[in-house]
């Protein structure tokens, strides 16, 4: 991601809370309580509808919780709500690009260009190879892009669709796409997360990069290896006969590759370093122009008008960038595939975000993040308790503060001495935060990540964590490298 159009200021500029009057049981007294109500609302009540509006609730009431705690602990209403103003003003950026990302899928949708991606890669891409290639795809133009959240509102909607009309489990797909895309985002040097991460370590940035490749590139070696073994395992009869889907999709759409172009020209500006923003918003205007061009009958009819006249274009392109839209087909399947909520689908996962910043921002006001790092820093007494204690707190700040910058910025900023106590090189501390930070910030529902990617590819957390492979598998690799002393850089080494 782009931090310029996430955070409105500098992440690593961060102020970090600390209060002497709270203790590390008062502090984890909101989590457990978030935790257990949680736990409850998910599994006894309302299963996989919990994110419709009951999940947001529960993190207002830890925050309550959290709230209360400060109370007690001499930290006043103004302060804890001036906190909350700071984290809901950070997510500022990522709440537009949801929203354009909701327009941009719309004019895609009934352009005709998530359908020709979905046309092409049908015929391209069979149940064997799919999840490997979704991995290496979006490994590829995350890479490019410095940017997971692009990839995955781009290639990752239309591999979503080519995959549930193979057959294969959203799930999985989603998180094939997912495992490539942060391996794209981890590795890049675009990615503002690979910028931050060496910066609040005091690593240089290639540095960090080529150390970051020795957990990484085995990381994502064992994850194409797991997804290959899937492929070879899906239970299909021989190669299934798509034969009707083509024809369903060539008859509701002009297909047609030169709508390629638009998503390329996407591409592109944000390898460009264009802002995603701007990048989204252009391709939100030419998915729009693209319809009236190519598909005018459909852009006609979800207007409800007869014919095609400035005014039902316009309401045409209007209605798919900010309501519910459908194009029917002679395939059922495809029926439920192709159709897409604008930007209004957008709003429970900004709903989400936004409550859990409520929670996150007290929290902070509190100084329970700030406790929490330093109970976890004051159980590393060995280079591998060190390892371990920054990748729980980076886990604890993902699933507490639900912000993956705080993730990296908290530890980062927490443990630095720490590491150099210890006459550890700043890349050691710069890999574990990427390692741990950066990538699970997807697998926490709440979580910024996990609602933004949920909310596009339309994935629940829960149905995609197991197969984001990647991002789980992570932290225990550098928890592996640390634990038996494998290419741990010293101070004192110029290697």
């Amino acid at each position: 991601m782009e931090s310029q159009d996430i955070k409105p200021r500098e992440p690593q500029d961060e102020h970090i809370v600390e209060n002497k009057e709270l203790n590390i049981w008062e502090a984890l007294i909101p989590v457990i309580a978030l935790v257990v109500m949680l736990f409850y609302n998910v599994f006894f009540v309302y299963g996989d509808d919990a994110l419709s509006g009951s999940n947001q609730f529960i993190l207002l009431l830890g925050a309550a919780v959290a709230a209360i705690v400060g109370f007690f602990n001499k930290v006043s209403y103004t302060q804890m709500l001036d906190e909350v103003a700071e984290n809901v003003k950070s997510t500022t950026g990522a709440l537009l690009i949801l929203l354009m990302v909701g327009a941009l899928a719309g004019t895609w949708l009934i352009s005709g260009i998530i359908p020709t991606m979905i046309y092409y890669g049908l015929q391209i891409l069979n149940p064997t190879i799919f999840l490997a290639a979704c991995v290496i795809i979006c490994a590829i133009i995350s890479v490019a892009t410095g940017s997971s959240w692009t990839t995955s509102a781009t290639v990752g909607i239309a591999l979503i669709g080519i995959g549930e009309t193979l057959g294969i489990s959203m799930g999985m797909t989603a998180g094939a796409v997912l495992s490539g895309a942060y391996f794209g985002d981890k590795m890049s040097p675009l990615s503002d997360t690979t910028n931050l991460a060496p910066a609040m370590a005091g690593a240089e940035l290639f540095d960090h990069i080529k150390y970051m490749a020795l957990t990484t590139v085995p990381t994502i070696v064992v994850t194409l290896i797991v997804f290959i073994i899937i492929g070879l395992n899906i239970d299909t009869v021989g190669t299934p006969d798509i034969s009707d889907k083509l024809i369903a999709i060539d008859s509701a759409f002009n297909i047609s590759p030169w709508l390629f172009v638009v998503p390329l020209i996407v591409i592109l500006m944000i390898v460009k370093k264009t802002s995603p923003l701007i990048a989204l918003l252009v391709g939100t205007l030419l998915g729009a122009v693209a319809a009236i061009i190519a598909q005018p009958d459909i852009v006609t009819t979800i207007a409800g008008a007869d014919s095609l006249t400035f005014n039902s274009a316009y309401k045409g392109v209007m209605n798919a960038m900010t309501v519910d839209v459908a194009v029917e087909t002679s395939s059922a399947e495809l029926n439920d595939l192709f159709s897409a909520g604008g930007m209004s689908g957008m709003l429970g996962t900004i709903w989400l975000i936004i409550c859990a910043m409520v929670f996150g921002g007290v929290m902070d006001a509190i100084g329970a993040l700030a406790r929490i790092s330093q109970a976890l820093l004051s159980l590393a007494s060995t280079t591998f308790g060190l390892f371990a204690s920054t990748v729980a707190s980076c886990l604890a700040l993902n699933t507490t503060a639900s912000d993956q910058y705080l993730a990296i910025v908290v530890p980062g900023k927490m443990f630095k001495k720490a590491y150099e106590d210890k006459n550890l090189a700043p890349v050691n501390l710069s890999r574990t935060l990427e390692d741990s930070g950066t990538v699970t910030s997807v697998l926490v529902p709440w979580n910024t990540c996990g609602a933004y990617q949920s909310g596009v590819l339309g994935v629940p957390v829960v149905d995609y964590f197991f197969f984001a492979i990647f991002n789980w598998l992570s932290p225990f690799m550098t928890l592996l490298f640390a634990a038996f002393s494998i290419k741990i850089k010293q101070l004192t080494t110029t290697k």
